[in-house]
């Protein structure tokens, strides 16, 4: 799986921190009912209403390791119009197709 080196240098340079972090993140996902294509899906939502392009591509390989399709992905992404606005929906689409493209 592909990591920013940034990502890679924090893991790192912050062992126990990041250690935390991953922790949180589990116990956050194992707090509720919703499976894993499901989380995935929204935390590319909730990327991309962040307007963070790290996050939106992280997500979109996550979603799709997860079993999501391309047409998921995408109508997720077009779901981020009317909250997020045209250009916001516009830049994580684009984001969204880069990685697409790759697989």
């Amino acid at each position: 799986m592909y990591l920013p080196k940034v990502y890679e240098k924090f893991s790192n340079q912050f062992a126990e921190v990041f250690k935390d972090y991953k922790q949180l993140g589990q116990t956050c996902r194992e707090a509720g009912p919703l499976d894993q294509k499901c989380q995935d899906l929204i935390k590319l939502g909730i990327a991309i209403g962040a307007n963070s392009r790290g996050a939106v591509m992280s997500s979109t390989r996550k979603a799709l390791e997860s079993g999501a399709t391309k047409e998921e992905i995408g109508h997720a992404a077009l779901l981020s119009l009317t909250t997020t606005g045209f250009p916001n929906m516009i830049a994580a689409l684009q984001w969204v197709d880069s990685v697409l493209e790759e697989t």
